[in-house]
């Protein structure tokens, strides 16, 4: 099963920037659409955003559309979310995991794919002036 190490998380400030990388292992990337997580403090894992199994496609929530954007190198089987102006409510632990789809719906990419059982530890974001 498709594995992931997430790195890149840090503090910054408001209106900063940062890029994720989520590294695989354990599979072939090329065969996924993949999803980003955000776990903010005190709330559920939820959906930021999505890149499907080409990188030619990418969803994300209103609120980061237009801040944050998800690419993918396959020769690397390495997955990145950059994610400029950043706010406080951005602040979470930030996971990647293998979707069902990169759909055009919120809901498409808020939850893993059903067999999906290997989260990793994620990374931490703290935006903070």
């Amino acid at each position: 099963q498709l594995q992931f190490v997430e790195s890149g998380g840090g503090l910054v400030q408001p209106g900063g920037s940062l890029r994720l990388s989520c590294a695989t292992s354990g599979d072939n990337m090329d065969y996924y659409d993949i999803g980003w997580f955000r776990q903010a403090p005190g709330k559920e894992r939820a959906g930021v955003s999505c890149i499907n199994e080409s990188g030619r496609s990418t969803n994300y929530a209103d609120s980061v559309k237009g801040r944050f954007t998800a690419s993918r190198d396959n020769a690397l089987g390495t997955v990145y979310l950059q994610m400029t102006s950043l706010k406080p409510e951005d602040t979470g632990v930030y996971y990647c995991a293998v979707l069902s789809s990169c759909g055009l719906r919120w809901s498409d990419y808020n939850s893993p794919h059903p067999n999906f059982r290997s989260w990793g530890q994620g990374t931490q974001v703290t935006v903070s002036s």
